[in-house]
């Protein structure tokens, strides 16, 4: 990042330019408002596009104001094309700009995503490092906000698996204020997988500190018996069901990944030195995942630290099924919970 963006502050603008003081609580969608104002006013390079992110502000208001502050040649409306608004941010990558594209919601992404994984994740490559595509995507995804079909997704595996796409998720405000902000800094590619249903959960900006690197994992509760893994969403059920485990007196330690692709194995690999035991948990089907990513390299890496097999907990491999079935549909604290009394059954 820049000097400009990691300089200390002591407040944070939200929509209609209020101030926050440090430590402010303040909800996930705000502090990403308040990351992409700082990166805007930073960086006269940096454009937002997306359907109706200008006067509306966006379906869940992220981008709220900041038309208004920063003109429509800065932040504007698309036509409904998400292959044709991934297209543009190409071609302005290209003429040296840093386009912030808003998929409306996950479920919308797939008519881009010939252009995201043909042509934005291997232009640079193409062009043997000569061209830089400092494109970010956002995402607003998962499930746990009873929508219809296509509006509760967890594509993230799709992106994952594709060379020259670096792939991340905040669970925080705090993330979500520091890694937009990085994730724009980027010279690479960056698919942001923003988890819709924390959107309205509140938490601290620390504007003292600078941002943790983008790609970085992190311990967000130690514990000695079990080591849980999760990213967005999932980071909540995840600190959920450490709390209830710890009222049986099982002590349970939770990873939050922030980074898909690339993966910070480093504290996972620590922590399953010292547990023994690993359980991974996703929104996403099981199948194919994120989840079996880690589990399979966590077993390659700490085979001889393990106690038990690495188990996952994740979404059915079945399409998501319509809203009153998502919370049979998606991990909750106690199907975690299950998984954590079977690791230390072994």
């Amino acid at each position: 990042m820049s000097d400009e963006s990691t300089e200390l502050l002591d407040s944070v603008e939200t929509p209609g330019g209020a101030e926050i003081p440090v430590n402010a609580e303040i909800p996930l969608s705000k502090a990403l408002n308040a990351g992409l104002r700082k990166a805007l006013g930073d960086d006269k390079r940096v454009l937002l596009m997306g359907e109706d992110i200008g006067p509306l502000g966006g379906v869940f208001r992220v981008t709220e104001g900041l038309q208004a502050e920063f003109g429509s040649s800065r932040v504007f409306d698309t036509p409904l094309a998400e292959s044709g608004i991934v297209g543009t941010a190409i071609g302005l990558a290209m003429r040296g700009y840093r386009p912030v594209c808003e998929i409306q919601f996950d479920g919308f992404i797939f008519p881009a995503f010939d252009q995201i994984t043909t042509q934005l994740a291997k232009m640079t490559n193409r062009h043997e490092g000569q061209v830089q595509m400092p494109v970010v995507i956002r995402v607003p995804y998962g499930g746990h906000i009873g929508a219809v079909e296509h509006h509760q997704e967890s594509p993230e595996a799709y992106f994952a698996h594709t060379p020259g796409l670096r792939v991340v998720s905040p669970s925080t405000p705090n993330d979500a204020y520091w890694m937009i902000q990085e994730a724009i800094a980027s010279n690479d590619p960056v698919m942001f997988f923003e988890p819709k249903s924390r959107y309205w959960n509140k938490g601290p900006v620390d504007l003292s500190s600078s941002a943790v690197p983008l790609h970085s994992s992190r311990v967000v509760r130690t514990g000695t018996e079990v080591t849980l893994v999760g990213h967005g969403a999932m980071v909540t059920v995840l600190l959920q069901a450490a709390e209830l485990a710890a009222a049986e007196g099982t002590s349970v330690e939770v990873i939050d990944l922030r980074s898909i692709s690339p993966i910070d194995y480093s504290p996972i690999i620590e922590s399953v030195q010292k547990t023994g035991r690993l359980v991974v948990a996703s929104e996403a089907p099981g199948f194919v995942s994120v989840s079996s990513e880690i589990a399979a390299t966590v077993t390659e890496r700490a085979f001889y630290s393990l106690e038990a097999p690495v188990l996952r907990v994740a979404a059915f491999d079945a399409p998501f099924p319509p809203a009153k079935l998502e919370t049979s549909y998606l991990p909750d604290a106690d199907r975690v919970l299950d998984a954590v009394d079977r690791a230390l059954a072994y």
